[in-house]
């Protein structure tokens, strides 16, 4: 999901909704299938596919996003107005990706549509089991430790200038207070660099165990790297 920040009421109109596949969450977080049998929530996943297919497979997992105060069809009618305007973009900076496993800008368009039209299916039975809340980072709705991992995709760090520096620290504070285990992916902000936010970030959280590792995954350029945060002190700081 692309960002929507300030001060006026969330609205779907000032969004730009793009979900990721299972597959690829599984590569972008690294997530071997011990890790596939915890606790799972997924931070600003928006139209993403990890949720349903997870859950079919017998997975617990909860995923939070503002956008899920909408209905099937407003989120529905939303990616259709804005599909186009993404792969235009796309197209326009296809020297920031990488294109070894994703061939074409159509197959973006291909793939994202075929994994949002798996959340678009599910949604509504997720909302009724609980699966898809309704919330927004810094603040979550859960008790401590309710979660074994905590995922964030392309939300920390990407938005690194929509995003404050205290809103990242904040985040993921708060994901460590919910989750025994935070991982957020990538580690770039747009335009492909390196979040002008990662400096701080490392260094705030030095009361935790934080890695920066390497992923099977990249598709925009040197975004092959999430980092990792637990609340205790059994891994190298980074």
């Amino acid at each position: 999901m692309r960002c929507n920040k300030g001060t006026m009421a969330f609205t779907l109109d000032k969004v730009v909704l793009w979900g990721r596949s299972f597959e690829e969450y599984v590569l972008m977080f690294s997530l071997s299938e011990e890790d596939l049998k915890k606790r799972i929530l997924g931070c600003g996943d928006g139209p993403a596919s990890f949720n349903s297919v997870l859950a079919k497979r017998g997975g617990k997992v909860i995923s939070i996003d503002p956008i899920y105060k909408f209905s099937n069809s407003e989120i529905r009618q939303r990616i259709d107005e804005t599909y186009e305007e993404v792969l235009d973009q796309i197209k326009k900076n296809m020297q920031e990706f990488v294109w070894n496993h994703i061939g074409s800008v159509e197959e973006v368009g291909r793939a994202r549509m075929k994994a949002m039209g798996e959340f678009l299916s599910d949604y509504p039975i997720g909302l009724k089991e609980g699966r898809y809340i309704e919330a927004s980072l810094p603040v979550l709705p859960f008790q401590d430790k309710e979660f074994d991992i905590a995922l964030c995709s392309h939300l920390l760090f990407l938005y690194s200038e929509q995003l404050s520096e205290d809103f990242h620290i904040d985040s993921i504070r708060e994901l460590c207070r919910v989750a025994e285990e935070v991982r957020i992916f990538p580690l770039l902000e747009l335009g492909s660099r390196k979040s002008r936010h990662l400096g701080s970030v490392l260094n705030e959280c030095k009361d935790y165990s934080v890695e920066i590792l390497p992923v099977e995954y990249e598709f925009q350029k040197a975004g092959n790297k999430m980092l990792r945060v637990k609340s205790d002190k059994d891994t190298q700081p980074c």
